[in-house]
């Protein structure tokens, strides 16, 4: 098993190099179609597994279009990390999709309309009733 520091810094190389190849190497037309970036990297305890978090900003279909040409990019990705982060065994990928920017767009925009609706009731009890029952839908 590797140390916690080591797994951290594993992750952020591999963060940094998707990074690059999603701008530079990757040439799959369906990649480009949403904005991409690398939200985060988990890679597990024994440096075996990395998941990618991705997030894509498009619309839906652009979304979609865009998971189906990482997934489809795979294979290169994973053999691209295995040249340029010197490890024993370059770990398994997975991208999967980050919606947590949208989540943060949607709380935020429901605590912007209390303030709108309510500007001088008890803010702070009225956006907890509100957050707790956006989390809940």
């Amino acid at each position: 098993m590797a140390t916690d520091r080591r797994v951290s810094r594993v992750a952020e190389q591999i963060k940094r190099e998707i990074g690059q190849m999603l701008i530079q190497d990757i040439k799959d037309d369906r990649v480009g179609a949403g904005m991409v970036s690398v939200t985060d990297v988990d890679v597990s305890g024994d440096l075996q597994h990395a998941k990618i978090f991705v997030s894509i900003y498009g619309t839906d279909e652009a979304k979609a279009e865009t998971m189906a040409g990482l997934k489809a990019a795979t294979g290169y990705v994973r053999r691209e990390l295995g040249h340029r982060v010197r490890l024993r065994r370059t770990p398994e990928v997975i991208f999967l999709e980050d919606r947590s920017i949208e989540r943060g767009n949607r709380v935020l925009s429901l605590i912007n309309k209390i303030s709108q609706e309510h500007p001088d009731q008890d803010r702070a009890q009225s956006i907890d009733d509100d957050v707790v029952s956006a989390e809940e839908e």
